[in-house]
């Protein structure tokens, strides 16, 4: 059960600010997040944003990114320009105006913004670097899952591992750093369960029986947005910053040394 902290501020400055977000924490509200504290609603308070009526917050048309395509946008989202999963921790950026809000979304959509993550996953993953092109959709057995499927989004993810690991009790695993180069919903996940190698804890893509045995050691899925570079909306400078694996997942590693 991964116990709730509260978002570290990295960087800030009068235009934007960069979150470390912990695992745990969902980062939009919806309907199923009643009752539990958002990135959303941790932002709202910082910046004393106006919260907007619920029916209109639900109008609003997205994009192919999920994003809002109206100027209102940045009030529905309270500035945050992208998303990461509920169990997901890392870097997560967060415009304060309108204006600088639809120039980070514009760099996300043009691919001018770079992502990094860390991933531990099952088995050892050969070549030891290379690219998963598979275009993604929304599972047409179960709503809540996605899958790699014909006719999906294009979906594009480089890969390196970083180092490779055999435990004799758990298994081999290997540590990768991925760079998603397309934005789709649990693209990481999704591909990488599709080459055959699920990420450590993912309840929806490693399989229940495989999930339940690695919670054993790992309290989540092992993924971490490690590093998130992109040039800044007013000065034109370049902006990167970087995330240590957190303590949870530190300990994750030190068990399959063992």
């Amino acid at each position: 059960m991964l116990t709730q902290q509260k978002p570290l501020v990295v960087f800030q400055d009068d235009f934007f600010l960069v979150i470390d977000k912990p695992a745990g924490m969902v980062v939009n509200r919806a309907e199923t997040t009643q009752g539990t504290e958002t990135v959303q609603d941790w932002v709202e308070r910082k910046l004393k944003l106006p919260r907007l009526p619920k029916e209109q917050e639900e109008s609003k048309t997205r994009d192919t990114y999920g994003n809002f395509d109206t100027r209102d946008a940045f009030y529905s989202r309270s500035g945050i320009v992208h998303r990461l999963d509920k169990e997901t921790s890392g870097l997560l950026l967060i415009a304060k105006t309108p204006e600088v809000f639809e120039n980070l979304q514009r760099q996300f959509k043009e691919r001018k913004v770079k992502k990094k993550y860390l991933a531990l996953v099952h088995g050892r993953v050969e070549p030891n670097k290379g690219v998963i092109e598979a275009s993604i959709s929304r599972s047409p057995f179960d709503r809540k899952k996605f899958g790699v499927f014909l006719g999906g989004r294009p979906a594009k993810t480089r890969y390196k591992i970083l180092r490779y690991y055999e435990n004799k009790i758990l298994g081999k695993f290997s540590l990768l750093e991925l760079s998603p180069e397309t934005g789709r919903t649990h693209q990481i996940r999704v591909h990488l369960k599709f080459i055959g190698y699920p990420v450590v804890g993912d309840e929806k893509y490693a399989g229940r029986k495989t999930a339940k045995s690695d919670r054993q050691w790992c309290p989540r899925q092992f993924l971490h947005a490690s590093f998130l570079s992109f040039t800044h909306p007013i000065t034109g400078q370049k902006m990167s910053f970087s995330s240590k694996l957190p303590s949870d997942l530190q300990l994750a590693m030190m068990k399959i040394r063992a």
